[in-house]
This record gives C-alpha cells, sequence and structure tokens, in this order.
C-alpha cells in the first residue's frame, strides 16, 4: 500500500506515446518509428515510470524508490546506469532525443522542441 502512495497519480492509458516513441501496457513492447526496442524489465519499468510522466522531472531518489522499489543511499549510480542504457537503446539512433537530464535535479522524458 505504502508504495502505490508513493507512486502517486499516473497516466495509466495501455498506450503512452510521446513523439514517435510508443510503449503498450498491454504487450510490454515499446517501438520508436515503428521499430521494435528490446528492452530488460528494469529498463521497461524506468521508460514507463518517465514516460508515465512526460514533461515532470523527476528525481534520482523518486526513480529509485518507484523502480527499484528501495531507498538507496545518494551515493548509488544506478540510475545514471539505466538511464545511460535507455539512452543507448531509445535515443541514439534519432537525431530527436526525448530522454534529458536535468542537472542537480534528475531526468525528464519530453520532446526537446516543447523544451
Amino acid at each position: 500500500m505504502k508504495a502505490l502512495l508513493r507512486r502517486g497519480p499516473v497516466n495509466r492509458a495501455s498506450t503512452v506515446r510521446l513523439r514517435d516513441l510508443e510503449l503498450d501496457r498491454l504487450s510490454q513492447q515499446v517501438k520508436r518509428a515503428g521499430r521494435r526496442i528490446e528492452l530488460t524489465i528494469k529498463e521497461y519499468s524506468l521508460l514507463e515510470y518517465l514516460m508515465s510522466n512526460t514533461g515532470r522531472v523527476l528525481s534520482r531518489n523518486m526513480i529509485i524508490e518507484h523502480v527499484w522499489d528501495e531507498s538507496f543511499d545518494g551515493l548509488t549510480n544506478v540510475v545514471d546506469v539505466y538511464i545511460r542504457h535507455l539512452r543507448k537503446k531509445v535515443d541514439d539512433a534519432h537525431e530527436c532525443k526525448l530522454i534529458h537530464t536535468v542537472r542537480g535535479v534528475g531526468y525528464s522524458v519530453r520532446d526537446e522542441s516543447e523544451a
């Protein structure tokens, strides 16, 4: 129950889209520009959380508590490592980057043309 409350309100549509990135919660498939992207369970969970909060800046602690369902000390770089993996799979082959770092705060998924 505590974990559900911590997660707060999220968009629960079965498909979430941002520009040409599509995340289907029912099939747990992710596509960018029509091409399927293979993600690990944690990568998928991280991307789903980011896309459920499109445009919001999420701190590392918020991400850890939601995706890993734990409280880690501030010294871990697990979020940074997984963000790097996601960028490689989701953003690297595309001109329009959707995963953004907000220095000193956290990460955000948004259309850069809206920034």
